[in-house]
């Protein structure tokens, strides 16, 4: 993409460098909420009608920061075991690769392990990878704690972030904490409830402000919109939207 032009070179108005886009894609489970997550961030809505992706879905959208802009290509992948031998394409030239698990399953949080060592075989230590435990809205019926989601992301060295895609939960910003802070006493009480969200930490701004070269961005009277040195994506077409791959 050329440089827009700011006024002109010739006229010696500043130009803005090219819009710097990211590739993040979503991996995890059949159920635990990848697509709603994306839907959520997107579009501000929940479809309670469960329907599972198939192949792989793209989308785009622009996020504007306090001082700059990125593109953000959202990949969602299947998380039926029929579809695995497509995934490693999709992570081999990924920027970010979010791990999702729903909280009332245990069986998704152990499986993250497998998802997390197919994104390390890809990408080495070159991608930012993030934990999140969805689905917080159903807190009474939560079978992986907090902690036991902290401690994997810690010994794993990755972010961590637990969310609720029906509810907004760490993904839009919203006045209200967690929906459900005061959850009906736990069968296990050795599980902890969420805590209390930051809003400026919501799940896609903590991502974008820790994308590789972010902390090098000039800040310039342009720096709105930065140019990061990362290997465009062959795979993401321009533009807002989506298609279904």
């Amino acid at each position: 993409m050329a440089a827009a032009d700011g006024g002109g070179a010739g006229m010696g108005g500043p130009s803005i460098a090219p819009l710097a886009k990211y590739k993040l894609v979503f991996l995890g489970d059949q159920n635990v909420g990848k697509t709603s997550i994306i839907t959520r961030f997107m579009y501000d809505n929940f479809d309670k009608n469960y329907q599972a992706t198939i192949g792989i879905d793209f989308l785009s959208k622009t996020m504007y920061l306090d001082d700059r802009t990125v593109r953000l290509q959202l990949w969602d992948t299947a998380g039926q075991e029929r579809f695995r031998s497509l995934i490693p394409s999709y992570i081999r030239d990924s920027s970010v690769a979010v791990v999702v698990y729903d909280i009332t399953n245990s069986a998704s949080f152990l499986n993250t392990s497998k998802w997390i060592e197919d994104v390390r075989n890809e990408r080495g230590d070159d991608v930012l990878i993030v934990l999140v435990g969805n689905k917080t809205d159903m807190a009474d019926r939560r079978a992986v704690s907090v902690e036991e989601g902290e401690d994997k992301a810690r010994a794993d060295g990755i972010m961590f972030m637990e969310t609720s895609a029906k509810a907004g939960y760490n993904i839009k910003a919203s006045p209200y904490p967690n929906p459900n802070p005061n959850p009906n006493p736990n069968p296990n009480p050795n599980l902890k409830a969420n805590p209390n969200p930051n809003p400026s930490q919501a799940l896609f701004k903590k991502i974008a402000v820790s994308l590789p070269g972010m902390e090098a961005a000039p800040p310039a009277n342009n720096a709105n919109v930065v140019d990061i040195k990362l290997n465009p994506s062959s795979q993401a077409a321009d533009g807002e939207g989506g298609c279904a791959c």
